[in-house]
């Protein structure tokens, strides 16, 4: 008589592999170790555990393994961010990427930018993530979900943008646009200016969705001011056809996530190391869901990379995966 826990069909003796770690499929497997915490742990060592863990916890404890991998072996480094990041604090993170040099290309959405400079004379505010918008529409005050702005703030970012933009005929690609409003930013934690200063090209493909396009449009009736986009595909298309080995990281997805990965295809070459940090799942088919995996197939990752997709909100995700990455790099540094 069958076990009645017994499934019919299971064949109970793939326990029996387990312990010699080999599936008949030839893949290796490795039990479960359950992680141990301790007071005063580092990132690092929590992420390690992490490695032999399940779902979520072995998925960024592999990222970490692979942004170690970009960030000391010789890869030009490209690194996409897309939703609120900045807003929900996560702008130093990014331009301390930059001033290390562990950035070499980033890509951004205007909203992000737009926030940067914003964050450069102002601030953003934590309130609830529930309330009377429409009470807050008359109070002067904008909501990103529990991050708050007033309307004084955005007035100001319009003056500050009527007073540094160009007035020039010579025609600005849209990277050249942006290293130039970097130039004019007086803040040495600004994502813009960091870029400025260690000279990494800035890509926003999207830059008319955003108040920056809006003030540049609005700019440009009354003074010369004449930018390029189609001049960015040229000049990503060249740094990339230009790296011997390339990686990148993608936080969330959308137009940054596409300008950077579409930019392989008229290249030999495709991205050997891919990190995606999402929310979104791929049964929509939406790209900021799309699998680094389904990248593959188009020819934007290499078939022998190594990749991983963490899911989860960026804000916890992404302090993580730096944190844990940029400490490993330093303690090496001190054993040698």
């Amino acid at each position: 008589m069958r076990n009645y826990f017994e499934p019919p069909g299971f064949d109970f003796s793939i326990f029996e592999k387990f312990k010699v770690g080999l599936l008949s499929s030839g893949e290796k497997m490795e039990i479960v170790k359950q992680i141990e915490l301790s007071p005063g742990m580092s990132v690092n060592s929590l992420t390690e555990g992490m490695m032999h863990c399940g779902f979520g916890a072995r998925r960024l404890s592999e990222a970490v393994n692979i942004f170690e991998t970009m960030l000391s072996g010789d890869y030009r480094k490209f690194f996409a961010v897309s939703g609120a990041i900045v807003p929900a604090g996560m702008r130093n993170i990014i331009s301390m990427l930059i001033k290390e040099e562990h950035i070499d290309v980033l890509l951004a959405t205007g909203a992000n930018l737009v926030h940067d400079i914003i964050e450069s004379f102002g601030c953003h505010c934590l309130g609830p993530s529930e309330y009377d918008d429409a009470a807050l529409r008359i109070s002067g005050l904008s909501r990103i979900y529990d991050v708050y702005l007033r309307d004084e703030d955005f007035i100001r970012f319009e003056q500050l943008m009527q007073t540094i933009l160009p007035d020039e005929k010579e025609i600005l690609a849209g990277w050249e646009f942006l290293r130039l409003l970097g130039s004019k930013i007086d803040d040495d934690k600004s994502i813009l200016r960091s870029a400025y200063n260690r000279n990494v090209p800035i890509f926003c493909p999207a830059l008319a969705d955003s108040m920056i396009g809006l003030q540049a449009w609005l700019h440009s009736q009354t003074k010369n001011l004449h930018v390029d986009a189609f001049a960015d595909v040229k000049k990503i298309v060249d740094i990339c056809y230009q790296s011997p080995r390339s990686g990148i990281v993608i936080v969330g997805g959308g137009a940054p996530k596409n300008f950077a990965l579409q930019s392989m295809l008229v290249t030999p070459k495709s991205f050997d190391l891919a990190i995606q940090l999402t929310t979104d799942t791929p049964e929509a088919g939406g790209l900021s869901g799309a699998t680094l995996s389904e990248a593959i197939s188009w020819g934007k990752i290499s078939s022998t990379a190594r990749y991983a997709t963490v899911y989860g909100d960026a804000t916890i995700t992404l302090p993580l995966l730096v944190a844990a990455t940029i400490s490993r790099i330093e303690n090496k540094k001190l054993k040698n």
